[in-house]
């Protein structure tokens, strides 16, 4: 399990940007777990009347669990493989989300995942992902997931 001495760019494991982009840290990543970092600040989209929403919370931990995934198309995490694949994913399938409370601006939210089935294809792999919020020591959400990661650089 590899943990990150010093920041690693998230943006280099994830397509998502402002204002889309709700992990702002990689701090563990092996080839079936992952912990991420992210503060809410005051200018989320997320937000209503203080609180981040649960599609914010949905959000972030699906963009948690796709770096397991999507860190089999880099070296590293420093730059693409060389074969330069551009990779695009998405949420296929909602198994279960509980979500116990909602976190608030400038919350540090502490998300983890982990890989509980993978299948990888020629251009794409599909797997399910079992993940966890927490925040102040507290459980905020905890679910079961399937993303699908495609690898569309290839395509004639």
């Amino acid at each position: 399990m590899n943990s990150f001495k010093k920041p690693v760019d998230i943006r280099k494991y994830l397509p998502h940007r402002k204002s889309m982009l709700m992990v702002d840290e990689l701090k563990t990543l092996s080839k079936d777990f992952v912990k991420t970092n992210f503060l809410i600040k005051k200018n989320n989209i997320f937000l209503e009347k203080g609180n981040f929403i649960e599609s914010g919370l949905v959000e972030n931990i699906a963009q948690t669990c796709s770096v397991i995934a999507g860190s089999s198309y880099f070296n590293d995490g420093d730059e693409r493989k060389e074969n330069n694949s551009e990779v695009i994913g998405y949420i296929t399938v909602i198994k279960s989300v509980n979500i116990y409370d909602l976190p608030k601006v400038n919350d540090q939210l502490i998300s983890q995942g982990e890989m509980i089935s993978r299948f990888d294809f020629e251009n794409y792999l599909t797997c399910t992902m079992k993940g966890q919020i927490m925040c102040n020591d507290k459980i905020l959400l905890d679910c079961l997931l399937n993303l699908f990661i495609k690898d569309y650089s290839h395509e004639g």
